[in-house]
């Protein structure tokens, strides 16, 4: 007997949504913003995540979240004085990085002449416009490319996704996407346990659901 595939299609929406409901998911706690957004994508997925800074409930979840917007400097210091950064650099299961949190995984960022987590050997740098219509920070939706990574399972080539930011991190050997604003750079990066993306999928309709449901779905 052939089954609809519109009815299909809902029992394997449905089955996710169930499976999601089990998994423990953490978004880091600490002083950057924008993780309300994050919580309530998480929650359209069927997943009640935990908000936290606490060793053990971070290495204990099936995924951990490090979202935020923020300045580098004053965000290191903070992650450091709470012992966070050896934290965040110790976990093993998946991990994404988002905006802030995608700088934060690289080695150094412009942003303050600060040193980061160094799990991403990757350095931040500060967009220098050439033109008087090149404005920073680059905001708004702009486009994905070169993307080579489950994270982007069933994302299109030429997707559109949501920035707001006025530093990036220059392609290389661990991009996984890319987006052009004045040069070429890396809109997500891999490395291992780690994915990062200098977009917001929260912010970022059907598209950047389909990136945070990837990512719940991830084999470790």
């Amino acid at each position: 007997m052939d089954l609809n595939p519109y009815f299909c299609s809902l029992n394997r929406r449905f089955a996710t949504y169930t499976a999601n409901q089990n998994m423990e998911v953490a978004i880091i706690k600490y002083n950057a913003g924008n993780i309300r957004s994050v919580v309530n994508a998480f929650r359209r997925l069927g997943v009640e995540p935990a908000v936290t800074d606490d060793p053990a409930a971070l290495a204990a979840a099936d995924r951990v979240v490090f979202p935020g917007q923020g300045e580098a400097s004053s965000t290191m210091a903070y992650l450091r004085a709470r012992g966070l950064d050896r934290v965040i650099t110790s976990l093993r299961q998946p991990v994404l990085g988002i905006c802030i949190g995608q700088q934060l995984l690289c080695a150094h960022s412009a942003e303050g002449d600060t040193d980061c987590l160094g799990v991403i050997p990757a350095r931040v740098e500060h967009f220098a416009p050439r033109r008087h219509d090149e404005k920073v920070p680059h905001m708004g939706w702009n486009t994905l490319h070169g993307l080579r990574s489950p994270l982007f399972a069933h994302v299109s080539e030429g997707s559109y996704v949501f920035f707001v930011h006025s530093y990036y991190v220059p392609c290389g050997p661990h991009t996984i996407g890319t987006t052009d604003f004045i040069v070429p750079f890396s809109a997500a990066l891999c490395k291992d346990n780690f994915y990062a993306t200098q977009f917001h999928p929260e912010k970022s309709g059907k598209v950047g659901e389909q990136i945070l449901r990837n990512f719940l779905d991830l084999t470790e």
